[in-house]
């Protein structure tokens, strides 16, 4: 199974940064976003990883690669702690690119290649999560279980207009149907989807059958909804309310708060909150 990170993207909610800066190496604290996203594929027994990417993402590229200067600096001075923090991550890593922005089903395509006729796990980098088992293992899991394809789902007690709401099988495990954005009050549930999918090769399949129809249509952007809604109806799809914490970095004040939260699971920085915020209090 390979692991699919989806890069592709312009992430002009965080201009003027992301004008050089790729949003997926926007830091929480030391460490990129996307590396937490390698560290959840690695640890789920996953070490093939497609990066969907674009133009102006070469920091993407480079930091999958080594940085030999560095090497050589930190290898004189002994300091193995630096060597370690510099190191390529232990996946092989391949790029893809989407040269034109169309939708995050055609993004998809262009991995579809590259992955051997076999399941793979997407991630978005903005979705990122702490916690045991690793998000991906958790979706592995449910495959394993039902052979279908497999959405991260969290239950949001409060309004869900703002998200893609699923409509889950009475099983508690397969989805019937999907809500992108649903009027308060009309929603199917509270459960909304989130950004990891396990996805098989049929699903692939079928979204590449669907790129053909859309084509014909007239184009535009083309997202996975059309093969994620047949693959619903024919009873392929379950869900994963996921355990563990979730950090959500898609905006400014959520990546804020992404980096609060880090900061909270780490001792010596949760010190520098606790610090912050008894400042404050004493203003």
């Amino acid at each position: 199974m390979k692991g699919i990170i989806v890069a592709a993207g312009y992430g002009t909610r965080f201009l003027p940064v992301t004008k050089t800066v790729p949003k997926e190496i926007l830091p929480l604290i030391t460490r990129p976003a996307i590396s937490f996203i390698v560290d959840e594929f690695l640890a789920s027994g996953i070490e093939d990883i497609v990066v969907i990417s674009s133009r102006r993402k070469k920091a993407l590229d480079d930091y999958f690669d080594r940085e030999a200067e560095l090497e050589a600096v930190f290898a004189r001075e002994g300091r193995a702690d630096r060597l370690a923090a510099v190191a390529p991550p232990k996946a092989r890593v391949s790029y893809v690119r989407q040269t034109e922005m169309r939708g995050t089903g055609h993004a998809l395509l262009q991995a579809a290649p590259l992955l051997g006729g076999q399941p793979c796990v997407v991630a978005y980098p903005d979705d990122i999560h702490l916690g045991n088992p690793p998000l991906t293992q958790q979706l592995i899991d449910v495959w394993k279980k039902t052979d279908c394809s497999v959405l991260a789902a969290c239950h949001e007690p409060g309004d869900v207009s703002r998200y893609g709401v699923l409509d889950p099988d009475p099983d508690g495990l397969h989805v019937r149907g999907f809500v992108e954005k649903p009027q308060a009050g009309a929603e199917p549930s509270h459960d909304i989807s989130i950004g990891r999918y396990l996805y098989t090769a049929e699903f692939m399949g079928v979204l590449a059958e669907g790129w053909d129809a859309h084509q014909k249509a007239g184009g535009g952007e083309y997202y996975h909804l059309f093969a994620l809604e047949r693959m619903m109806a024919a009873g392929k799809v379950a869900y994963k309310r996921v355990e563990g914490l979730r950090l959500d970095t898609g905006e400014p004040a959520g990546y804020l708060d992404a980096i609060l939260e880090y900061a909270w699971t780490q001792p010596d920085y949760r010190a520098v909150v606790e610090n912050f915020m008894k400042r404050k209090v004493n203003l």
